[in-house]
């Protein structure tokens, strides 16, 4: 990230304050991975904030491959996310639909796993994600957009644990761009 504008670091620095104040904890934690951690953030008190959610919009809006015409993400944790970014974007004048995928595919009338406008197949999808740690959630979205005939081609994040989850994506033949490492928030 060395290559960045002054305005890009200056809200990287923001957002680093509102997380380490907001998100990180310290303590001892079962992760949704089920490892155990003393390491614990959870961004949803920074991205369901206006002032927060705009920063990590402003930031991911910068990182995102200018091929994708499309983000998403995993409900929950990428609802905002998704929601943040495309509302920059269209006030910005740029073409960038979204689409939030669902854990379960709905069981009543369309039956959809993926949510939002009907786009047409082979669209370039850049996955949002608040939190990486093995990537298991971000495959999973990675696949029910692959089975939608999306392409996908990295994953933005706010955080990387650093638990295994870029390796397991680059495996996929899915680049991660994040915000932060965990590193950045342990004293």
């Amino acid at each position: 990230m060395n290559n960045l504008s002054k305005d890009f670091k200056d809200k990287r620095a923001k957002l680093c304050q509102l997380l380490q104040e907001r998100s990180y904890k310290n303590g001892d934690f079962t992760l949704s991975s089920g490892k155990r951690s003393p390491h614990y953030i959870n961004c949803k008190p920074v991205s369901l904030n206006g002032y927060g959610l705009n920063l990590i919009s402003n930031l991911f809006l910068e990182l995102i491959d200018p091929q994708s015409k499309v983000v998403a993400g995993l409900t929950l944790g990428a609802d905002p996310l998704v929601s943040g970014v495309i509302v920059l974007a269209a006030n910005r004048s740029l073409l960038l639909d979204g689409l939030i995928i669902r854990k379960e595919v709905k069981k009543y009338g369309t039956k959809a796993g993926v949510e939002g406008p009907d786009l047409e197949p082979h669209n370039i999808v850049t996955v949002l994600e608040d939190v990486v740690t093995t990537a298991g959630s971000c495959l999973k979205a990675i696949q029910k957009l692959r089975d939608n005939n999306f392409i996908v081609k990295e994953v933005i994040s706010i955080v990387d644990r650093e638990e295994g989850g870029e390796e397991n994506l680059l495996k996929n033949n899915i680049k991660l761009k994040s915000l932060f490492k965990i590193r950045d928030f342990i004293n």
